[in-house]
This record gives structure tokens, C-alpha cells and sequence, in this order.
């Protein structure tokens, strides 16, 4: 076997790894206020900036609109979020945080802060695997879109 194909050569299984340490590291936090793990990621984007389209949500969060209808279903039916019809004719719907998913932001706080504690990293070593971890994903995306023909990279 040639040494690069070893899985602790791996970036890949690397950075595999590391996302799913840190969504179990999570997940149990998350239990206890009644939030998975990607409702959490919808409510830190909803925080950013209210009123998103559900098109909108999708591309921030690296999501496709079958798997977040349903989340944001859940949510709503929790009450945690809402859908408005907005425009002159109410085709564009926006999904918005209510008092109650509002109230989940100091909660959310004090779980980031108490997994940033116990992660055993600087906050630049913390910053600059967050700038690698993004990069790569850049990366790796311009590796998935399809080229078309006669057009160079």
C-alpha cells in the first residue's frame, strides 16, 4: 500500500472526523434545548438576518430545499419560526425567528461558549482551521460544478 492511501493521510477523513466530533459534541447540547443540530445552524443564520427566503437559507447553509422544508416544518410547528407571504402578490414567502426562537439565542450562547472552552485549541489555532475548513470547502466545490465545454478554470 502506498503510504498517501493510508486513512491517516487522508484529508477528507480528516476533516470527516472532525465534522462529526463536532455535531456529537453538539447534538448533546442541543438535547437539552430542544434543537437538532441543523435547526441550530438555521437559527444562527436566521440571527444574522431575519426574513430570508427559504432560497436564501438553502445557499447559506449549504442545504438544498428538500432537506430544509421539512426542518423548517419542525421549526415551525415548535414555534420557532414562521413563513410570511410578503409582495404585492405574496408569492415570496420569508421565513422569520419568533419571540420564542428569539429566547434561544442566550441559550445557544452559553452552549458555543462552553464547547469553545472545552475544545483544547487557541483562538487562532480555532480561526485559522475555521479559514482552512472554508477554503477546502471552496475548493472542493469548484472540483464538484460541472465545466462546460471550451471554458478553462
Amino acid at each position: 500500500m502506498h503510504p498517501n492511501q493510508r486513512l491517516d493521510h487522508q484529508t477528507c477523513f480528516a476533516l470527516y472526523s472532525a465534522a462529526r466530533a463536532a455535531t456529537a459534541a453538539y447534538r448533546d447540547a442541543l438535547d437539552e434545548i430542544g434543537l437538532t443540530y441543523t435547526q441550530y445552524v438555521t437559527l444562527l443564520v436566521l440571527w444574522e438576518q431575519d426574513g430570508r427566503t427559504v432560497s436564501e437559507l438553502g445557499a447559506a447553509l449549504h442545504l438544498d430545499s428538500g432537506t430544509l422544508s421539512p426542518v423548517l416544518k419542525r421549526m415551525a410547528a415548535n414555534g420557532l419560526v414562521e413563513k410570511r407571504r410578503e409582495g404585492e402578490d405574496g408569492r415570496r414567502v420569508t421565513i422569520h425567528v419568533t419571540a420564542a426562537g428569539h429566547e434561544l439565542e442566550t441559550k445557544v450562547a452559553s452552549i458555543q461558549q462552553r464547547l469553545y472552552d472545552a475544545v483544547d485549541m487557541d483562538p487562532d489555532e480555532l480561526a485559522a482551521l475555521r479559514k482552512l475548513a472554508q477554503r477546502f470547502c471552496e475548493s472542493a466545490n469548484n472540483l464538484a460544478e460541472p465545466t462546460t465545454e471550451g471554458t478553462s478554470r
